[in-house]
């Protein structure tokens, strides 16, 4: 079988409904680095390398929430403490979801100014 060729991410869509009050909360709170707006409907941020777009639904079908989006930190508690401290709030306390060969996963959940779903994610090594 042929392969199409997909070598990653390009970009991630996420839907907002006030383009503004979500570009702060990424560009502000989550300190992405934005790249370039198209007022009044998207914002386009880099993470890590991979685009994501802040954008109003184009139509009624594609008006609803979007897929969970983990951003990947080194140390989960002090990215907690620092995005607590900036008014984020989160559903619960970082928190470890799996205890792997090589070292454990953990996990903490939040919102974002449009109630989108999102978490902190660290692998912290065994040892």
């Amino acid at each position: 079988m042929v392969s199409p060729g997909i070598e990653r991410i390009g970009q991630i869509s996420i839907n907002v409904h006030d383009v503004a009050t979500a570009v702060r909360f990424y560009r502000d709170t989550l300190q992405l680095r934005l790249l370039f707006e198209v007022p009044p409907k998207m914002a386009f941020f880099d993470c890590g390398g991979v685009r994501l777009m802040l954008s109003l639904p184009e139509k009624i079908e594609f008006d609803h929430p979007g897929s969970i989006l983990y951003f990947k930190v080194h140390d989960i508690h002090a990215a907690h403490r620092i995005l607590q401290g900036r008014g984020v709030v989160f559903e619960a306390e970082p928190h470890s979801v799996a205890k792997l060969e090589s070292h454990e996963l953990w996990l903490c959940f939040f919102r974002d100014s449009e109630n989108n779903l999102l978490a902190l994610m660290s692998e912290v090594p065994k040892g």
